[in-house]
């Protein structure tokens, strides 16, 4: 697992840069500004977050794996490769399929 600040400036494999935990969700946040903030996830198969709101726009980039997200009472399932755009004040929540690891862009109002 890469230390954020060895992997500043430079190219670097982003699904890298975190390691799945058995039974476990897993975090690493890569920026954090005023503006919002970039941060991986790793989740282990069965795993997920309750549904919720948030304040701030998301993009959800999924680096690997599979997993349910559920937006606004939709259910969507996305793949390494896709991506999800949510809405502030939207309720969502997520559960991964199989292990999975995601790119969560937040930006704040």
């Amino acid at each position: 697992m890469a230390n954020v600040n060895e992997i500043r400036d430079r190219g670097f494999e982003l699904a890298g840069v975190l390691e799945y935990q058995e039974g476990a969700v897993v975090s690493r946040t890569l920026l954090e500004r005023k503006t919002g903030t970039v941060t991986v996830f790793a989740f282990d198969e069965g795993q997920g977050l309750t549904e919720h709101t948030s304040l701030s726009e998301a993009m959800v980039y999924v680096l690997d794996g599979e997993a349910d997200i559920s937006l606004a009472g939709k259910t969507h399932r996305l793949k390494a490769g896709e991506m999800l755009l949510m809405p502030a004040n939207v309720p969502h929540a997520l559960r991964a399929v199989k292990k999975f690891k995601m790119l969560l862009i937040l930006l704040r109002p």
